[in-house]
């Protein structure tokens, strides 16, 4: 484990308290997920006034882990695994980002999967036109106006977000995403997830929760987010409060990003909590 993730939580009553806020499924006598859910979520940041601050998202309390604070984020789909990964990420390729994960194949499937639920989940599109990079990509009206129309459809349950990329004549900017952490969830959970975070300074769009899985959003500098989480006010689950801890400090997203992206493959944060069930309430064993 990470010398990052060294630090045991200061107030286990604190995650407590917030956890009985949060819509979630315990698992029961071994009932849990044997095999996570492959899964990517993303830290949108942006600088303001000096400091930093993060997109976030509370899930619909209708969902899995509902009611909570969150970054945009899903699961893998078969869409995001490719057979020509180069049409859509030139600049990163399959097997560099693999290795980066510690798999043998298909992890620039996370990155795909990433940009997609961040358009998704927040409305920012992290592509570029061809032969563009991210920062110079200037989308006109006609390119927004067909956005706007596949981000309805999409929204409606359509996978075709590739599609949207292809008739934009886009490039994923994978190579803008440095990848932060992974974190698998705990056995005491039915529903279980193998997500790897990254991070990725948003562009000029508006960012928007969907109004379908987000319920609401805003843009918060990581410590008041912690704070307000200590509070019993914004509630959090382990994964998003340990990424959110370990941006903390940083005042622009230039030093952050460098900072993310010259980690050695070691020194990223690989968890998987354990908790056990005493008097009814969940207790934190080890992480």
């Amino acid at each position: 484990m990470s010398t990052l993730f060294g630090k045991k939580l200061n107030n286990l009553k604190t995650i407590i308290r917030v956890n009985n806020k949060i819509n979630h499924i315990p698992s029961d006598n071994g009932g849990y997920q044997k095999v996570p859910t492959p899964a990517a979520s993303v830290l949108l940041i942006r600088d303001t006034n000096q400091r930093i601050e993060v997109f976030m998202i509370k899930r619909s309390i209708k969902t899995n882990f509902g009611g909570v604070w969150v970054f945009p984020g899903g699961k893998i789909d078969n869409e995001d695994i490719s057979n020509n990964y180069l049409k859509y990420s030139p600049h990163l390729d399959d097997a560099l980002a693999s290795k980066r994960l510690g798999l043998k194949k298909n992890g620039l499937s996370y990155w795909a999967a990433c940009i997609r639920e961040c358009f998704e989940e927040s409305g920012i599109l992290l592509a570029n036109k061809k032969g563009v990079n991210l920062k110079n990509t200037v989308l006109n009206q006609d390119d927004l106006k067909i956005i706007d129309e596949y981000k309805s459809k999409i929204l409606k349950g359509e996978n075709i977000f590739y599609q949207m990329i292809d008739t934009l004549n886009l490039e994923l900017a994978t190579n803008e995403l440095a990848y932060i952490s992974h974190w698998v969830t705990p056995k005491i959970e039915k529903r279980r997830y193998s997500t790897r975070f990254f991070i990725a300074r948003s562009t000029d769009q508006v960012a928007v929760h969907d109004g379908v899985e987000g319920v609401e959003s805003k843009w918060i500098n990581p410590g008041e987010a912690l704070q307000e989480c200590k509070s019993g006010n914004f509630p959090m689950i382990m994964p998003t409060i340990k990424n959110l801890e370990m941006i903390c400090g940083f005042t622009d997203t230039a030093e952050l990003l460098s900072t993310m992206n010259n980690k050695n493959k070691s020194d990223i944060p690989n968890v998987e909590p354990v908790f056990e069930i005493v008097d009814g309430e969940p207790k934190l064993i080890r992480y």
